[in-house]
């Protein structure tokens, strides 16, 4: 079957099954933080730097993956996607509820009130409350409470789109 013929979800699966392999252990991941403070604002600062390092790296590939073909990105969505999974950081995940959370479709997940699964589904409106408490630009709150569901918003579909890349 043609790749053109395959649902986004499906196209998107062996992005998933890479990332879920390198999320076993937070030794691992090696985000390169010192590039990512220099585009945030010291609040941001602060959440992204909160953030387990896999995320951070994670958050890393999609923001040079997004500046890679969109190099007059806006600063906002380039923090935005270096913060995009900042509301996990809410709850630690041990390695299989990391695995079995990361399988889960976002939308199951979001509604169901089990611990990591309802983190991950909620993670937007959560990372968007703790940007908008450490002071965080308010375009940027917005982006990350949007990745999921862009609906008419560009920069937000353009995030949603490199992390579903990622």
């Amino acid at each position: 079957m043609s790749p053109k013929l395959l649902p986004p979800k499906l196209l998107s699966l062996p992005a998933k099954l890479r990332r879920l392999s390198q999320s076993v252990s937070a030794a691992q991941a090696s985000p390169d933080d010192a590039w990512a403070v220099r585009c945030l604002t010291p609040g941001e600062a602060r959440v992204y730097l909160g953030m387990d390092a896999r995320d951070r790296e994670h958050a890393l590939r999609v923001t040079r993956a997004l500046l890679a073909e969109v190099s007059d990105a806006a600063p906002e969505l380039l923090a935005a996607a270096l913060l995009h999974d900042c509301g996990k950081q809410l709850r630690p995940y041990r390695v299989w509820e990391r695995v079995a959370a990361g399988l889960v479709p976002g939308r199951l997940a979001a509604v169901l009130p089990l611990g990591p699964l309802w983190v991950r589904g909620q993670h937007p409106a959560l990372g968007a409350r703790l940007l908008r408490a450490a002071g965080a630009r308010e375009r940027v709150a917005q982006l990350v409470e949007r990745h999921h569901r862009p609906g008419t918003d560009r920069a937000a579909a353009l995030l949603h789109r490199y992390d579903n890349l990622e």
